[in-house]
C-alpha cells in the first residue's frame, strides 16, 4: 500500500492488546504516515477499532461520540475495584439466584437516558492526570455522573451467575460500569467478565479484518479493497455533490452560502454536509450554523 491513501480500516482488536499497540501495528503494515482511532477498547476486550489512515485521521472528530453496539457478559456476586474481571475483589454475595423476571425488570430499568458514574479506573483525567492512575496510588476520584443513551439491551442467555447480553448505546457509555450498576440494583454486585464492541458509528464486526489478515492483505497489496474511502465513511452525514465553481471556491477558503449548495433542507445548528466531486472523492465537511446563510468549514481535502 502507498504512503498516500487515504481512508478507514476497520479492525478486530484482539484480546490482549491495547488500542495504541493495535494502532502501531496497522500503521507499520500500512506503511501509513498517521493512523489513529476512533475510541479505545481496554486491553482484555475484543472488537471493532475504526482506524483512521492519512488524511482521514481529520475525520476522527466525526466518530468520537458515534454510537455503539457491545456483545458482553455480566458475573453476578462479585463487585471489582476495576468493576471488570481485571481487578481486585472487593466483595462477594452466594444471593445471586433470581427469577427470569426480576432479571430482566433489573436490565430493563437501564434503558433510556441514565445518569452514569464513569469509572474510578478509567481514562478520563483529573487536573490532567488519567484516572486510572490515580486510582493506582490509592486516590481514587469519583467523576460527577453524566447522561448516557442506552437504546436497547437485549439478553442473551440466563446462566446464573452469568448473563451474556446486548446492549446498543451512546459513545461513552462503560459497560463495566452498567455491569456494575445492574449488579447493585439486584442487591449482590457484579463485573464484567467479556466485552466485545460488534458495531461502531455505523461499522459492524463483519466489516472488520483481524491483525493476522490485515498481515497477509498488506504483503499481497490487497489492502486497499478494504479500504472505506473517506466519503463513504461519513454515512450520516448528507452529501453535496460540487460542480468545479464551488469546488474551486473551497479550495481556496472563500465564503460558502446556502444559495451556493441550492439546499434548503439544512436549517439547524450542527448539521454538517459532505461535499463531494464528480468522483465522489470528498472535498470538505462544512457546518451550518443556526440562523446563518453561510457555512463554517470543518476540514478541506486538497484532491
Amino acid at each position: 500500500m502507498q504512503l498516500n491513501n487515504n481512508g478507514i480500516l476497520i479492525v478486530d482488536k484482539p484480546a490482549g492488546t491495547t488500542s495504541a499497540d493495535l494502532v502501531a501495528r496497522v500503521k507499520k503494515q500500512v506503511g501509513a504516515k498517521k493512523v489513529g482511532h476512533t475510541g479505545t477498547l481496554d486491553p482484555f476486550a475484543t472488537g471493532v477499532i475504526v482506524c483512521c489512515i492519512n488524511r482521514a485521521t481529520k475525520l476522527a472528530r466525526f466518530f468520537l461520540h458515534g454510537n455503539k453496539k457491545y456483545d458482553a457478559v455480566l458475573h453476578l456476586g462479585i463487585e471489582t475495584d476495576t468493576q471488570d474481571f481485571t481487578g481486585t475483589v472487593i466483595s462477594t454475595s452466594d444471593e445471586v439466584e433470581f427469577s427470569e423476571i426480576t432479571v430482566r425488570s433489573a436490565f430493563k430499568q437501564f434503558e433510556g437516558i441514565i445518569d452514569q458514574h464513569p469509572p474510578a479506573y478509567s481514562a478520563l483525567k483529573y487536573n490532567g492526570v488519567p484516572l486510572y492512575k490515580l486510582a493506582r496510588r490509592g486516590k481514587p476520584i469519583r467523576k460527577p455522573a453524566r447522561p448516557v443513551y442506552i437504546s436497547n439491551i437485549t439478553i442473551i442467555e440466563i446462566n446464573l451467575p452469568l448473563i451474556r447480553f446486548v446492549v446498543s448505546c451512546s459513545g461513552g457509555t462503560y459497560i463495566r460500569t452498567l455491569c456494575s450498576d445492574i449488579g447493585a440494583s439486584l442487591g449482590c454486585g457484579g463485573h464484567l467478565k467479556e466485552l466485545r464492541r460488534i458495531e461502531s458509528n455505523g461499522f459492524s464486526i463483519h466489516d472488520a479484518i483481524t491483525l493476522q489478515e490485515l498481515e497477509t492483505l498488506a504483503l499481497t497489496d490487497q489492502l486497499s479493497d478494504h479500504m472505506i474511502s473517506m466519503a463513504d465513511a461519513l454515512k450520516e452525514i448528507p452529501g453535496h455533490v460540487a460542480d468545479k465553481a464551488l469546488v474551486e471556491k473551497i479550495m481556496h477558503g472563500k465564503t460558502i452560502k446556502i444559495k451556493d449548495l441550492n439546499t434548503e433542507h439544512i436549517d439547524t445548528k450542527g448539521d454538517l454536509v459532505k461535499i463531494l466531486d464528480a468522483d465522489n472523492k470528498l472535498v470538505a465537511v462544512l457546518e451550518h450554523p443556526k440562523d446563518s446563510h453561510k457555512f463554517n468549514y470543518c476540514c478541506v481535502f486538497d484532491n
